[in-house]
């Protein structure tokens, strides 16, 4: 979280949240929803703003009911999440390979989920910016818990990875990352919010 943010906050604590203007896609995308978008249900324009995007992810934070937000000075800018809030891409590098989130964190898989639809999660952990004291208006950066989409470019890579075979609604199995045998276990798309506990369309509690 940015320090000119942190200050702000607490210079001007009681601007209004704002909802339904701000996505996150399922390519790991901000996206911005205007009022006509909105209205007519589209996903909104892909923000190509470079330095727009890397403040959006370095002030990218959740709060204690499953909400996540983008805190742009005072005000909180509620996203709404196409999928998971966190899509990762697996990174080569000349060394390792990486699972890296598109606020450009670490994320360090001890499993994968497989839906209905063919779409491939990654459980495991990732550093996240946590709001948890609304009187001060503090915030706490952790290694958290964590399910993200992976991004549908990875998937043939991740193929390679996995040993799979088919079930009821989707595929099961198994996959190596890092010399370590992971479980593969399917899950049905619906269940995933409740599952891990974020709210894919935030509103006013």
């Amino acid at each position: 979280m940015d320090e000119q943010v942190l200050r702000s906050l607490i210079k001007w604590p009681n601007v209004p949240d704002c909802y339904g203007w701000l996505a996150l896609d399922r390519r790991g995308q901000w996206r911005m929803v205007d009022e006509y978008a909105q209205q007519h249900h589209l996903p909104g324009k892909p923000i190509d703003h470079a330095a727009l995007n890397e403040f959006i992810s370095r002030n990218y934070a959740n709060d204690t009911a499953g909400r996540y937000f983008f805190q742009n000075g005072p005000q909180r800018v509620f996203i709404t999440l196409a999928a998971t809030p966190w899509v990762v891409r697996i990174i080569p590098s000349e060394s390792s390979v990486q699972m890296m989130t598109q606020c450009h964190n670490q994320m360090t898989p001890s499993g994968a989920l497989s839906d209905e639809q063919g779409n491939i999660y990654i459980v495991g952990s990732t550093q996240q910016t946590v709001f948890q004291d609304t009187e001060n208006q503090q915030f706490a950066v952790k290694e958290m818990p964590a399910v993200a989409l992976l991004h549908d470019h990875d998937l043939d890579h991740f193929s390679e990875l996995a040993t799979l075979r088919e079930a009821a609604c989707s595929f099961v199995g198994s996959w190596t990352w890092s010399g370590q045998l992971l479980p593969l276990d399917p899950i049905h798309s619906d269940e995933l919010s409740q599952r891990f506990g974020y709210i894919q369309h935030p509103a006013p509690l």
